[in-house]
């Protein structure tokens, strides 16, 4: 009887590595350019917040092209922080991974420190709301925007609490951004838009010999074997190739946020964008510009001189508690610091309000949990969040530019698109997300698209009177 020759079944041969895959595969080897580059971004951030808060305020001729200090405020605030949070849209946390001053020195104290374990207090979800809420209030009080001395406290004094957190906690680490960074869970939330990410294939890492070669020391302290979003990915490159299955790759923008379910919305992250990045942020960035903050304070003040009570009109608070800048005339008395501050309140709690109260009828009209669904169709208006936060900061980037003779006369259009994109773009999540859920009816996904599209017109309202109104 012949025998039949056995069959050797050749394994398929892998496919050609994208650009995006070679370019991530570039970074890991590439570290140490990046280490430069980083060190680089230390030195420069450093200078723009030390110095100029020691040098005399610009007078009424200065320019950024010869004062140092406007100079330093319109990089700072008229392009690094807009420009920040427009990359977080194209690339995720590139710059947390690749550029953060504060994320490069605890990472280098952490190498260095204690290295205590991190406690469950410092893991408490809340963490990320609390700081931005509270650092972007205190920010309007101290005008971190125009002042190099208030820069220096808040910026200079975030970068202290890092370093010492560093020096505590973990070990080669970056817990302070994990837990603590004011604008981190800003940051995470944009980085869920973003088209690019490190894809983990699950069945190529569990398929690759154990033990592994190489150990990725992922400083954000992700699982990266689970990891499945681009939230706390901080881009960095280091495990790029890992177990020949983690790679940088393409995705359609949003793509992840229409694939969320409402077991994976998470209540401090809603929290965040709605009553953070939606309501507190619009209220610091529209108080200055309001007629309606102007006239409730010349009310409150002649009621106050009317009864002699001359207590909230003294204008003795140090700098460092309300804005004190004698030579510049501007100076906040106690009535001026306690009406931003109930501003910002007021819009927070009216603007944040009404978002939740259209999300959560929107989340019993589709099948679920009415409170989870709200929470989670939060996550569709991300883009208007993070926009109008860039919004809010080319305010100032306009403003320098205008005081230096530059005409835009195209700005109320390029605004107005901006507005209208981010509004289209979160109708066009949430009729992804709705549409997407098993039962849903048409009837019932077009009264919930219904209920998002007036949660967005709230948000868009408060951005037209600033910008096309007063």
């Amino acid at each position: 009887m012949k025998m039949e020759q056995p069959i050797f079944l050749q394994p398929a041969p892998a496919l050609p590595a994208t650009r995006l895959q070679r370019l991530g595969d570039a970074m890991q080897r590439h570290k140490h350019f990046i280490i430069g580059i980083q060190w680089a971004v230390v030195v420069f951030y450093l200078l723009l917040v030390t110095v100029p808060a020691f040098l005399p305020l610009p007078d009424i001729d200065a320019s950024i092209l010869n004062n140092l200090t406007l100079l330093a405020q319109f990089l700072f605030w008229g392009i690094w922080w807009p420009f920040v949070i427009l990359s977080m849209f194209a690339f995720g946390r590139v710059w947390c991974g690749v550029f953060c001053p504060e994320g490069t020195l605890t990472e280098l104290a952490s190498r260095h420190g204690m290295g205590r374990a991190v406690p469950r207090w410092l893991k408490w979800g809340g963490w990320p709301f609390v700081a931005f809420v509270l650092t972007t209030v205190y920010g309007q009080l101290v005008s971190v925007y125009e002042y190099p001395k208030a820069v220096l406290l808040i910026l200079g004094g975030s970068t202290v609490a890092a370093v010492a957190i560093g020096l505590v906690y973990g070990r080669g680490t970056r817990v302070w951004c994990r837990h603590l960074c004011p604008v981190s869970g800003v940051f995470g939330l944009l980085a869920r838009l973003a088209p690019v990410h490190f894809r983990v294939d699950r069945d190529a890492w569990d398929a690759a010999p154990s033990p592994h070669r190489q150990r990725v020391n992922c400083a954000p302290l992700i699982d990266m074997r689970r990891m499945k979003s681009a939230s706390e990915c901080h881009m960095c490159g280091r495990c790029s190739g890992h177990r020949d299955a983690v790679k940088l790759a393409a995705r359609l923008p949003g793509s992840e946020v229409a694939s969320l379910q409402p077991a994976d919305a998470k209540a401090w992250e809603a929290r965040l964008l709605v009553f953070g990045i939606i309501g507190t942020a619009v209220g610091a960035f529209q108080w200055s510009a309001s007629p309606w903050f102007v006239t409730v304070k010349t009310q409150v003040a002649t009621w106050l001189i009317e009864r002699d009570s001359y207590l909230l009109l003294q204008d003795n608070a140090p700098w460092w508690l309300l804005t004190h800048y004698p030579e510049a005339n501007d100076v906040f008395t106690w009535l001026d610091g306690l009406g931003v501050l109930a501003y910002i309140a007021a819009t927070a709690l009216v603007l944040g309000g009404w978002v939740t109260l259209c999300l959560r009828l929107a989340g019993s009209l589709v099948p679920g949990n009415a409170k989870q669904n709200g929470r989670w169709l939060a996550y569709a208006l991300i883009p208007m969040g993070g926009l109008g936060v860039f919004l809010g900061l080319s305010a100032l980037t306009v403003t320098l530019l205008k005081a230096e003779g530059v005409a835009m006369p195209w700005l109320p259009e390029v605004r107005g698109a901006l507005l209208a994109l981010a509004a289209l773009w979160s109708l066009r999540l949430g009729w992804r997300m709705t549409f997407a859920l098993p039962g849903i009816s048409a009837v019932g996904a077009g009264a919930a698209l219904t209920c998002l599209a007036a949660a967005i017109a709230g948000i868009v309202l408060p951005w037209t009177f600033m910008f096309f109104l007063w």
